[in-house]
């Protein structure tokens, strides 16, 4: 999106300034937002941005500035700006002018990342506003399932990003990122209760995701488990086996475990898991992946925000802990490698450690097989959202469809279920890996900003988990 000679001329600019580490990034955003609220439109907006980001390593020390002027004047006096806040005396000469080995001074080439596993195969522009209404129109009649139904909305998420990074080590990188998400939520009430669902499958695809994911069955789904919660029983509380279901049920794993082992946090000394590298720290069952290169995985991308390839990175092979989650600061840190980890929100963020899709990989266990011997435990089909302390992994989450399970068979749908404990240890308390791993989406949030993340496991049986709910 810059022309070479900027990118060059800038890195060199910084290194001449005593920056060990140069680092531009640049990005294009367009993103589309349609919502309705039972079959009327209540929002529809699209918007364009763009904007850069340079970030300058001085050893560990790090400084980070950005604008959404992309004229060559305006980052030339940012990047004079960075040099001044580290106590330089500026930085001469401006982009775009060579020096006399040409180019700024700095060989750049650019690098190819192969086929794009990625890529929309029904791009946005090939259908019109109102093809797109009538698909969440589709939705919302799906969910009508019951009188009991009140409200249903309908959203549809539409993103387009392109990125460049050009760094010191030489290397300009760019990366096209696609990504579309349906959201269901459908509102159910019988005059003395009210219960709230919902549904939102996203890839990294174009609007082919409403082939795979009918916006009909989606908008079914959302109310089906609206109306499940309007009859279900108040969960009891105590400790107990609890069954956690597949795709969205990963976000424990998430929380309580997967930010402990970002080096965002292992290099602060604020993670419970640091320096544990070669350690059992899980069940032997557990083997827990990190993976960018997911084909249209939600959090899927050829490059980070950091201009590394990004890879499949095992986090913990049977039970083991095997790598952390490495951006290019954790590892001057740490000493560690980079894992192509570095994401931010957007050009203006700096880029940390983050994770991309982070799954339990399959067992060995026939899913029926995790309730026989559980004589009285929750089935935990469905998580929402929940809170967690990052530094011990202390936890407590939502369920959004729950059952008691009774003598190894599944009994009465309860509601009001919130799991409590603490990552470190309920994951060695994992006794069972069943053979239907599914993923989810979700967005997650730390200091690099929000950011698509996919989620996932197979169901899993955990020996005991202290469960929230209405008091005996």
């Amino acid at each position: 999106m810059l022309n070479h000679d900027t990118y060059a001329s800038l890195i060199q600019q910084g290194r001449r300034a005593g920056a060990d580490y140069v680092e531009v990034y640049v990005e294009r955003w367009r993103r589309r937002h349609l919502r309705t609220i039972d079959g009327q439109v209540e929002d529809a907006t699209s918007a364009l941005e763009h904007g850069a980001g340079i970030r300058l390593f001085f050893g560990t020390d790090v400084v980070y500035g950005y604008t959404n002027d992309l004229a060559d004047a305006a980052l030339a006096e940012l990047l004079g700006s960075l040099v001044a806040v580290r106590g330089g005396a500026g930085v001469p000469g401006a982009p775009g002018t060579p020096d006399a080995k040409g180019r700024g001074g700095l060989d750049l080439r650019r690098l190819d990342a192969g086929p794009d596993i990625h890529a929309p195969s029904v791009p946005f522009d090939a259908r019109d506003k109102a093809w797109r209404l009538e698909r969440l129109r589709e939705l919302d009649a799906g969910a009508r399932l019951a009188p009991e139904i009140k409200q249903v909305e309908a959203r549809l998420l539409e993103w387009e990003q392109d990125v460049s990074v050009a760094t010191s080590d030489g290397a300009v990188v760019d990366d096209r990122r696609v990504r579309t998400r349906l959201i269901a939520q459908a509102i159910a009430s019988d005059g003395k209760d009210t219960q709230t669902a919902h549904d939102g499958p996203g890839l990294s695809l174009g609007l082919e995701l409403l082939d795979a994911y009918p916006p009909a069955k989606i908008g079914r789904r959302a109310a089906e488990v609206a109306l499940l919660n309007l009859r279900a029983r108040k969960a009891p509380a105590g400790s107990m086996p609890v069954v956690i279901g597949n795709a969205f049920g990963g976000v424990i794993f998430h929380e309580a475990l997967g930010h402990l082992l970002e080096t965002t946090s292992v290099a602060r000394n604020a993670s419970a898991l640091t320096g544990k590298l070669g350690e059992s720290i899980a069940s032997e069952v557990v083997t827990y992946v990190d993976d960018g290169t997911t084909a249209n995985g939600w959090g899927s991308s050829r490059f980070d925000d950091e201009g590394l390839p990004t890879e499949r990175t095992v986090l913990i092979r049977d039970g083991v802990l095997e790598s952390y989650m490495v951006d290019r600061w954790g590892s001057r840190m740490t000493g560690y490698r980079a894992t192509g980890s570095g994401r931010r929100q957007d050009y203006t963020f700096a880029p940390t450690s983050r994770m991309r899709n982070t799954f339990v990989l399959p067992g060995s266990t026939p899913k029926a097989d995790l309730f026989k011997g559980v004589e009285l435990g929750l089935y935990a089909k469905s998580m929402g959202g929940g809170q967690v302390r990052p530094g011990s992994g202390e936890y407590n989450f939502a369920v959004t469809e729950g059952y008691m399970i009774r003598n190894g068979e599944l009994a009465e749908p309860v509601r009001g279920a919130m799991l409590v404990g603490k990552g470190p240890e309920s994951i060695k308390r994992i006794v069972a890996v069943s053979d239907d791993l599914s993923t989810a989406p979700g967005m997650c949030g730390s200091i690099s900003g929000s950011l698509p993340v996919e989620v996932g496991q197979p169901h899993l049986l955990v020996s005991e988990i202290i469960v929230g709910g209405e008091a005996a």
